[in-house]
């Protein structure tokens, strides 16, 4: 996510750092650099135009060139002005005052529609709602099936009639249902077009004016670039949308869809869709995403997603494990499966500040594989409960046993039992002084 776009911004940084003072030629120059970093992320252009003219008319003032640090002034303004591009999120998802609450989900086909609508099944089931999906997408084949497959994966029930009855009597049989039985939100998989026609517009519009939704949300395909304003202008001026979900944000490493449409359409973005699983969507916060975007980290969203995931009293259990030598590598398996449920790791890391900058030096390159996280697992899976229990028994034989049972090599089971050591032995001297009275200093010895 805007990978190509931070790491250019972040290299710029990086050269006005050097410089020292700035002179207006340089200040010139950077506006220019930013601009043509904007338009390679697919920026629609009439943005990049407005967002260059709003920096450099600050960044020209004396607040840059006679600061005691302009560097740091310039990327102050940009992530200003970032934020103010991006607006507000518009708050929560409006709420009838009677449930149930009605949104509909439009968009071409192709973007994610259906997948987004059990992604926000999902959201709002962790909030202890209970949602009801609706399937009205009588045309395309299997569309119905479709959503029932997303419904049993977020175990959530789907409201269907067939593809003979109209989308608008379905619309209103779900909102009768819904009501009698106690549904508190009805989301509306509408049916998508591969290209915008009067035909899906009117159909839309039918069901808006048939069962009046609390918000219509568009659903946005982040890799289709500048193309996405143009659907959102568009649907945006016959439906009136109240916002918009950027799906797919994690396939593409422009984001310029996301810097876009906000300032053309004056509608705010509410939700996106950072991964395959059900639970990748996220609260959009403008002034977080700046700062990702900069490489600036986004500790906020880091801490939400580990109360998210981690059991408070399971990893206080955890900690005492490690300090009292008692970690075992069943304990280990544990704290893997935690971790993967935080989302992929790559994600968790652009959250951690001044990452951004180790990237820029290594390059860019700074990649965790899955796929060693699958082999890691694989290699603990295959040892039997005794011997994730006493890793001391762990010889020559049931390593060799390990290694065919996790189809690795033995080499592998080594080097992993050998950094489980090192990683026991550094938590168990936390609580222990240095030479001066302190704890010692630690570093992590998985590598991935």
């Amino acid at each position: 996510m805007f990978e190509s776009l931070t790491e250019k911004l972040q290299n710029l940084f990086g050269q006005l750092g050097r410089k020292g003072r700035l002179s207006e030629a340089d200040v010139i120059e950077a506006m220019r650099q930013i601009r043509l970093a904007l338009l390679e992320a697919d920026v629609n252009y009439r943005v990049v135009k407005d967002f260059i003219a709003r920096i450099k008319e600050r960044a020209v003032g004396t607040e840059v060139l006679s600061g005691l640090n302009p560097a740091q002034q310039v990327v102050k303004i940009v992530n200003d002005e970032l934020v103010a591009l991006l607006g507000d999120n518009g708050g929560p998802l409006a709420v009838a005052s009677k449930p149930p609450t009605v949104y509909l989900i439009v968009g071409l086909q192709g973007g994610g529609k259906t997948t987004t609508c059990g992604k926000l099944a999902a959201f709002l089931r962790k909030q202890g709602m209970r949602p009801l999906l609706v399937a009205t997408d009588v045309a395309r084949p299997a569309a119905i099936q479709q959503l029932q497959v997303v419904g049993e994966a977020v175990s959530t029930p789907v409201y269907q009639l067939g593809t003979r009855v109209s989308p608008v009597d379905i619309v209103r049989g779900a909102f009768v249902h819904a009501k009698e039985n106690g549904f508190t939100h009805v989301i509306v998989d509408t049916a998508g077009r591969l290209h915008i026609n009067e035909e899906l517009m009117d159909e839309v519009a039918a069901m808006r004016d048939a069962v009046p939704p609390q918000e219509i949300l568009l659903v946005l395909d982040a890799m289709t670039g500048q193309d996405a304003v143009n659907v959102a202008e568009q649907f945006h001026a016959t439906l009136n949308v109240t916002g918009f979900i950027i799906s797919k944000m994690d396939g593409d490493t422009r984001g310029g869809a996301a810097l876009s449409v906000r300032q053309v359409t004056g509608k705010p973005i509410r939700l996106l869709g950072i991964g395959e699983k059900y639970d990748a969507l996220e609260v959009f916060h403008p002034d977080r995403l700046a700062s990702r975007i900069l490489g600036m980290g986004d500790v906020l969203s880091l801490i939400e997603k580990v109360e998210e995931s981690v059991d408070a009293a399971a990893a206080e259990k955890m900690e005492e494990k490690l300090r009292s030598r008692t970690f075992d590598l069943e304990d280990f398996a544990q704290q893997m499966d935690q971790i993967t449920k935080m989302g992929p790791l790559e994600q968790l890391l652009d959250m951690i500040p001044g990452m951004g900058n180790i990237k820029a030096q290594m390059g860019g390159n700074l990649q965790i594989d899955p796929k060693r996280l699958a082999r890691m697992r694989a290699i603990l899976s295959s040892m039997t409960p005794e011997e994730r229990r006493r890793p001391e028994i762990l010889r020559g034989s049931r390593r060799r046993r390990i290694a065919a049972g996790s189809g690795t090599s033995v080499q592998e089971v080594n080097q992993l039992l050998k950094q489980f050591d090192q990683m026991r032995e550094m938590f168990a001297q936390l609580g222990a002084p240095g030479k001066h009275g302190k704890p010692g200093k630690m570093s992590f010895p998985f590598k991935f």
